[in-house]
């Protein structure tokens, strides 16, 4: 089962059991991975694991960017709720430890000595850590090791 199934199939459960909260969440990360599919050529039907995941990550950025809409609301709990919905689909992050040592790994498998080499570092990891680290986090370590 592909995660675009599994993720339509919990909606189906969340129906079934009343969880209108999860219903909601993956009923418009469903519309969004849909969206994501259309706009990279191919069909509705037709869903990626590479797809379903960068509509995840989009799903989980933009919530954390309304969190402040969310709190002037007085609903900070729905954010919450509905990023630890969506994070459940994602793999699980690397530690600020396990980060810093992919960083500076990486960083000598480049041959980054600068940091106008930070692309090369930022897109090898991304490359093979997409969803499990944070951009902000690799830049601040691989500041700290280039010049």
């Amino acid at each position: 089962m592909s995660l675009f199934e599994q993720i339509q199939a919990d909606v189906i459960a969340a129906m079934k059991s009343g969880d209108t909260q999860r219903r909601d969440t993956l009923r418009m990360v469903v519309a969004a991975i849909k969206n994501k599919a259309i706009d990279s050529g191919g069909d509705r039907g037709d869903v990626g694991d590479e797809v379903v995941m960068t509509a995840l990550l989009s799903a989980v950025k933009s919530r954390k960017d309304s969190v402040e809409q969310y709190e002037s609301a007085g609903r900070e709990e729905l954010a919450a709720q509905e990023i630890e919905v969506i994070q459940t689909y994602l793999p699980k992050p690397l530690t600020e430890e396990e980060t810093k040592a992919l960083v500076k790994t990486t960083i000598e498998e480049v041959g980054a000595t600068t940091k106008k080499d930070l692309g090369k570092v930022m897109k090898a990891i991304m490359a093979t850590h997409k969803g499990r680290v944070e951009g902000k986090l690799i830049q601040r370590f691989a500041g700290q090791h280039l010049q």
